[in-house]
């Protein structure tokens, strides 16, 4: 692994990952801003590496995979915290992860005939609007408390749209790759 900033920020990332759990199993009070908190920074985090690496010229491939792999489990993570705490349900979960392991399966297939199937604006329009919906959830909708619908978990199902037109692309897009 070449030690760089990118790769440094994804390694962060995975290492925050038991620290923004951790909060929800202890009896902090507030336990939920403070991994909100965790969360932001880790978001942080996948945007900043993905700029500086393209910036830099410092692609690797320990950051092609270990990236993807470091936001997956900070995602897969929230959504099962918010699920256990009652704040998304489990189809919203299954059908975001299912389509994350749809597209890791495709670009597994494709990697292994060469093809670099690489992210589309709705897969990262998809992820911003989860992203944004996590941290909301885990803030109790603020600041948007005082509206009479909770506005994370409308986001939660706009991901859920996206998660499924974005698979939905990957498929049509990439049919070439997986008809022999």
């Amino acid at each position: 692994m070449k030690w760089n900033v990118p790769n440094i920020l994804t390694l962060i990332r995975m290492i925050l990952i038991p620290f923004f759990v951790l909060f929800y199993f202890t009896d902090l009070p507030h336990w939920n801003i403070w991994s909100a908190i965790i969360f932001i920074v880790a978001a942080v985090t996948d945007w900043l590496d993905g700029y500086l690496a393209r910036k830099n010229n410092q692609v690797s491939n320990f950051g092609k995979l270990w990236d993807p792999i470091a936001d997956k489990l900070l995602v897969l993570a929230a959504l099962l915290l918010l699920m256990d705490w009652g704040k998304v349900g489990f189809i919203a979960v299954l059908i975001l992860e299912a389509r994350e392991l749809l597209i890791g399966g495709m670009r597994s297939v494709a990697a292994s005939k060469g093809v670099v199937i690489a992210a589309d604006k709705s897969g990262k329009l998809k992820t911003v609007v989860q992203f944004i919906a996590i941290i909301l959830l885990l803030l109790n909708d603020w600041p948007f408390m005082f509206v009479p619908v909770s506005i994370g978990t409308i986001l939660i199902w706009v991901s859920v749209v996206l998660s499924v037109y974005s698979c939905i692309e990957y498929f049509v897009k990439n049919r070439s790759v997986f008809t022999d």
